[in-house]
Parts: structure tokens; C-alpha cells; sequence
């Protein structure tokens, strides 16, 4: 019985052995070599840098000459409106322009933004420029002037002594060219109104020639030496 089995199943079929399956690789493409002037204008590997661009010209006039007068910012004031939408603020900015040789101005600007009221004041002051009688670093005298509630006082001072003096003050005088002086501010701290006191100060200095001039006399000093 046992023989007659084996002669009516068929044989079992032998395993499938599975292939595997390669990927075909895919094509190599060669990169091109990435040159220095890519990036960073013409430099390599080994630190060497290609060619400078051309410099920047300094912030000149149309003219080519630089900007004699100097700016300087004394105080910068806020104000506030109340309107049905809300606030609306404005800014009002006084500035000192001079050429530190004699002449000096002093402007008030406003403006929405506070650059609108220091480009406003810078403008105003330069249409306001006056000139003041210098005595070489210093003054040629004492002087002492009053604005407001504000009284400044201003005496010359010997060679390397500095500004003694507030810092309104001191940017005012410093704008005129002013090198030694020495002052003194009494009554009000405004800042508008001690600039403005500072400014009457250097406008009532006079030099020896300019008072024998105005006299109809001639300097002593002169024919003496």
C-alpha cells in the first residue's frame, strides 16, 4: 500500500530560490570645479583674494569739498495732541551749526519725525549764521548776557585750560570755535533759553581794533612797537 501511495502523489516541485535585483546605477555626471571669482571675486582655497572693488567715496559735496559746518543737536522736545483717533505726536528739535571759526547759528525745527526736526533746525540755522570776534582759542573779554531767566557769564582763559562750562553752553561755544573759556549759568536750566543767553554773550564781543575803529582813534600799541 505504501509503495502504491508514493506512485499516485506526485513529486512536491523544489523551491523557487529568489534572484536578486540590481538597480541600475545610474550615471555618474561629473561636477564642474567651482572657480574663485564665483564668490568672493576670483579668491581660491588657499586664501589668496582676487581683485579689490573700487572703494566708497567718503559722503562729500556735489563739489568734491567736505562740509565745513558742524551740527550739533542741544535738546529735542516732544508734544502730543489728542485727536478723535488717538495721539498725535510731533517733535521739535534745537540745533547749533557752526564752522569753529567765528561764525555760529542757532535754529529751531519741527517736524512729524524726529530726523524732519533736526534736518529743519540744521536748515534754519544756517540761515541765521552771525559772525563773533575771536582772540585767537579764546575771548578777548568778559561778557555776560541774560535771556529769559537764564543769565550766562563767560570769561577768556589761559592757553589749555578747556571749556568750563555746561554742556549747552559748551556746544554752542564749541560750534564758534572756542578752545578756553571759562562760564558760569545762573537762574533757568532751559536749554533754548541758555542757548540763546550764550549766543547774545558771543555777539557782544569786541576786539581793541574793531572799538578804536568804531572811535575815530588810532592803537597805541601799534605805534609803540
Amino acid at each position: 500500500m505504501a509503495d502504491e501511495k508514493d506512485q499516485l502523489t506526485p513529486p512536491a516541485p523544489a523551491p523557487a530560490t529568489a534572484t536578486p535585483v540590481v538597480a541600475a546605477e545610474a550615471p555618474r555626471t561629473e561636477r564642474p570645479e567651482r572657480s574663485g571669482g564665483d564668490r568672493g571675486g576670483g579668491g581660491d582655497r588657499g586664501g589668496n583674494r582676487g581683485p579689490r572693488g573700487p572703494r566708497r567715496r567718503p559722503n562729500n559735496d556735489d563739489d568734491g569739498k567736505r562740509d565745513e559746518f558742524t551740527e550739533k543737536t542741544i535738546f529735542i522736545n516732544r508734544s502730543s495732541k489728542v485727536v478723535k483717533g488717538g495721539r498725535r505726536f510731533s517733535f521739535s528739535a534745537l540745533v547749533v551749526t557752526g564752522d569753529k571759526l567765528g561764525r555760529v547759528g542757532l535754529g529751531l525745527g519741527k517736524g512729524g519725525e524726529v530726523s524732519d526736526a533736526i534736518r529743519k533746525g540744521g536748515e534754519n540755522a544756517r540761515a541765521h549764521l552771525t559772525s563773533v570776534s575771536l582772540r585767537g582759542p579764546t575771548i578777548p573779554h568778559d561778557v555776560y548776557a541774560t535771556f529769559g531767566g537764564a543769565k550766562v557769564l563767560l570769561r577768556p582763559a589761559s592757553p589749555g585750560t578747556g571749556l568750563i562750562c555746561g554742556k549747552t553752553v559748551r556746544a554752542v561755544v564749541e560750534s564758534v570755535g572756542v578752545k578756553d573759556v571759562l562760564s558760569k549759568s545762573l537762574g533757568s536750566k532751559n536749554a533754548a533759553n541758555v542757548a540763546k543767553a550764550t549766543l547774545g554773550a558771543l555777539l557782544q564781543l569786541r576786539r581793541r581794533e574793531e572799538i578804536m575803529k568804531t572811535r575815530g582813534l588810532e592803537d597805541r600799541s601799534k605805534q609803540t612797537a
